[in-house]
């Protein structure tokens, strides 16, 4: 059997653990990009390796947690859990994009005539100000999606474009 050593084993677990961690929390609240996004997929790969290191490095104490006891009984809900996730539940899928999604969809869909206004722009002001940002929308009924695309970095680009100040900006 190979020896491995906790030296390396426990601050590798800690280390993927963390990565995991900020960009799992990033995801939740809708803040990460992606990088972040296929990071935290591919990581995640990691830490099952790096758990696996972990336990063979601490075999002895490890096996301890599998007597009846608190423990098992923790790791025996978990694996409940687990069991219950590929159960279909009822409303329990959410179909379709989320609410955020939904308003981006909406704004990113709607031609630059009708959005500008909610810029306080003119449709010509806001086609200027994106194309500053280097977005360029041909004629005042096309949209955003039209010229990005689902490139929602490029789309943030372009809002941000939008809400800044300027000739049309409200006052």
């Amino acid at each position: 059997m190979i020896k491995v050593s906790r030296e390396w084993a426990t601050p590798l677990t800690i280390g993927v653990f963390v990565l995991m961690g900020v960009t799992g929390l990033l995801m939740f609240f809708h803040w990460d990009n992606s990088l972040q996004k296929t990071l935290h997929e591919w990581v995640g790969w990691g830490m099952v390796a790096a758990v696996v290191v972990h336990a063979l490095a601490n075999w002895l104490g490890f096996k301890r947690y599998f007597k009846p006891g608190p423990a098992l009984w923790v790791m025996a809900l978990f694996a409940l859990v687990v069991a219950g996730s590929f159960v279909p539940w009822p409303g329990g899928a959410k179909k379709g994009p989320s609410t955020p999604g939904l308003a981006l969809q909406a704004v990113s869909g709607a031609p630059i005539r009708l959005l500008a206004p909610l810029y306080g722009k003119t449709p010509e002001q806001a086609r200027q100000a994106l194309t500053a940002a280097g977005i360029t929308l041909p004629d005042d009924e096309a949209t955003l999606a039209s010229a990005l695309g689902k490139d929602r970095e490029r789309l943030g680009v372009a809002l941000k474009a939008l809400a800044q100040g300027g000739a049309g900006a409200p006052r």
